[in-house]
C-alpha cells in the first residue's frame, strides 16, 4: 500500500506517493522525462522493506502542478523540485534513485549537494545530459528550447481529449520501449478523467525543456568523485546497451567506455560500486 503526498510549492503543489515505514531509511525516487511516479509502481515492492520510499512528480508531470504561464522547464528546476521535497520532508541525508531523466536529475543534485546523498542508484541512466558533439548542434539546442516554447504561447491549445483505449495507444507510439501494462500504469496518474474522455496530465511546455550539458572528461571526472556509493543498472533491452545505440551515437559510447575504466564491476562483496551493462533482464519498472 502506498498514502499520496502533497507539498506546497510558490506555484502549486510538487505530489508525490510513498511506500514503507516514515522512519525507515529515506529514498528518494524519481521519474524519466513526460512520466510520473507510477514509473516505480512494478519495482517498490521487490526492494527491502525497511526503507521509506517516496516517489514524486516533477513539476509539470503527474498530480503535480504545472509551472507559472511564461516560465520554461529548466533542468536545474526540476534539481530544485527535488532540493523542495527533501526540505519538506526534514531529509539531512537520503538515498537517491532516479530512472532515465531522473537519474540525471539525481546525478546533478548528488554533486551539487554531496553531503545529502548517502547512495545514488541510476536506473536506465548514465546520470548526465551529454553535449552534443557539434558546437552547432548545442546552439541549435538551445534554440529549439525558446522559439518551442514561444510557439506553444503564441497557439495555445486545449488538452485533445481520448477515449482510454485511445490515451494508452498514443503512450505506446510514443515509447516503443513501454509495454501496454506499464502504460496502463502510468496513464492512472498522468491522464485526468473528463466527460469527454482521458485527458494528459502533463504540461506540454515540459516538452521543450531546457538541459545542463556535460563532456564526457566532466561526466568522468564528476562521477569519480563518488564512485564509491554509486550503483549504475543498465537493462538488457534498454536504450543505452551498446547495440541498441544508434550507430552515430559515439559520444554515449565513449562515456560508456570511460566509466567502465573508471569504476569497477559490482559485486556482492563490493556494496553500491560498480556498473551493470545490459545484465539486469529480470529488473523490472513500469517505464
Amino acid at each position: 500500500m502506498f498514502s499520496e503526498l502533497k507539498f506546497p510549492v510558490p506555484w502549486g503543489h510538487v505530489a508525490a506517493k510513498a511506500w514503507g515505514p516514515s522512519e525507515g531509511h529515506p529514498v528518494l525516487c524519481l521519474h524519466g522525462w513526460l512520466d510520473n511516479a507510477n514509473t516505480f509502481d512494478k519495482l517498490i515492492p521487490l526492494l527491502p522493506r525497511g526503507c521509506y520510499y517516496v516517489a514524486m512528480d516533477f513539476s509539470g508531470h503527474g498530480l503535480s502542478s504545472h509551472r507559472p504561464a511564461g516560465c520554461p522547464y529548466h533542468f536545474l528546476d526540476y534539481v530544485t523540485d527535488v532540493r523542495r521535497v527533501a526540505a519538506a520532508l526534514q531529509w539531512r541525508r537520503f538515498t537517491l534513485m532516479g530512472h532515465s531523466m531522473g537519474g540525471a536529475v539525481a546525478g546533478m543534485f548528488c554533486f551539487l549537494y554531496p553531503e545529502m546523498v548517502d547512495k545514488l542508484i541510476l536506473l536506465e541512466s548514465l546520470g548526465f545530459l551529454l553535449a552534443p558533439e557539434d558546437t552547432e548542434e548545442w546552439l541549435k539546442s538551445k534554440r529549439k528550447v525558446i522559439d518551442g516554447l514561444l510557439s506553444l504561447e503564441a497557439k495555445p491549445q486545449t488538452p485533445k481529449a481520448r477515449s482510454p483505449e485511445a490515451a494508452l495507444q498514443r503512450l505506446l507510439e510514443a515509447n516503443s520501449h513501454l509495454t501496454a501494462e506499464g502504460g496502463a500504469i502510468l496513464l492512472q496518474r498522468g491522464a485526468t478523467e473528463t466527460p469527454a474522455g482521458l485527458v494528459y496530465n502533463r504540461d506540454m511546455r515540459a516538452r521543450t525543456q531546457s538541459r545542463e550539458f556535460f563532456t564526457v572528461e566532466q561526466c568522468v571526472k564528476l562521477l569519480q568523485k563518488i564512485q564509491d556509493r554509486v550503483l549504475i543498472i543498465i537493462s538488457q533491452d534498454g536504450l543505452l546497451v551498446p547495440h541498441n545505440l544508434p550507430s552515430r551515437n559515439h559520444f554515449v559510447k565513449a562515456l560508456q567506455e570511460a566509466f567502465e575504466s573508471a569504476l569497477k564491476e559490482h559485486s556482492p562483496h563490493m556494496g553500491w560500486r560498480g556498473v551493470k551493462w545490459g545484465e539486469e533482464d529480470n529488473f523490472v519498472l513500469a517505464a
